[in-house]
């Protein structure tokens, strides 16, 4: 669906990412996982165009991503980031921003526009807090918050930078599971995650990186089974099986 093409990307004319060649699958959820500063976060935004590559090629089903109008952009993909400042807004209204590609000049939401906002609320479980302003809200709802502002988007593609990040271990897992229901919705899902047990747990693909380049992307059992993760962090690995449904999960120990 997206597909990188021999992309080499950074900052201020500093190679960060290089030689990157990746097709990510339709309708999956891909994790990125390495150590910090490998280059995760650079080929999430270069990935999504908010940060355009020295050189290569990005397209999305066969189109060149630079050829697209921004706005164009902003319907076939969204982008939420790690960091953001917490505005002074309600979360209907907060929600209502992921309709802006959408809107006329006069930036005047129609009935449409209003219905796929109060879905997206109603998906996310944010009835009750509809009118609050998020400042009010707990890390877990705010980030509830701002997926539902993604999916007001509605674009078939959804970058998530570091999603689960200063969340307890309850919403870290809540907002995973809000993943898994975004695939089922037929989205395509690119995320960094930290956490290598989740990645590996919540994920069709696993993209592996080190020193700016791509070790191995492949599902999750092969990617466990090649061993890379325990010689890039220098850990060891054990898969477990839990529950009745014997779900496979990852335990990361030092030796």
């Amino acid at each position: 669906m997206i597909k990188l093409n021999n992309i080499t990307a950074g900052y201020n004319k500093a190679e960060i990412i290089k030689n990157i060649n990746i097709d990510f699958e339709e309708g999956s959820i891909t994790s990125i996982v390495g150590k910090n500063g490998c280059g995760k976060t650079t080929l999430l935004k270069t990935a999504s165009n908010l940060l355009k590559p020295f050189s290569g090629e990005i397209t999305i089903k066969g189109k060149d991503i630079s050829n697209i109008p921004d706005k164009e952009l902003a319907k076939k993909v969204s982008f939420l980031p790690q960091l953001r400042t917490v505005p002074n807004i309600t979360v209907y209204n907060l929600v209502m921003h992921g309709r802006y590609p959408y809107l006329g000049f006069s930036r005047t939401p129609q009935k449409k526009d209003k219905e796929i906002v109060n879905r997206a609320i109603e998906d996310m479980g944010l009835n009750k807090y509809i009118n609050k302003d998020i400042h009010e809200l707990s890390g877990g709802q705010r980030q509830k918050v701002y997926i539902a502002m993604v999916l007001a988007q509605d674009t078939d593609i959804i970058f998530l930078d570091e999603p689960t990040t200063y969340l307890d271990i309850n919403h870290q897992l809540e907002i995973l599971e809000i993943i898994k229901k975004l695939k089922k919705m037929g989205k395509t899902i690119i995320m960094v995650l930290h956490d290598l047990s989740n990645a590996l747990s919540y994920s069709d693909q696993v993209c592996l990186m080190d020193n700016g380049e791509v070790i191995i992307y492949d599902t999750p059992q092969a990617v466990y089974d090649s061993k890379k993760i325990d010689g890039i962090f220098k850990v060891c690995s054990q898969q477990v099986l839990i529950g009745e449904e014997k779900r496979k999960q990852y335990v990361f120990y030092l030796n």
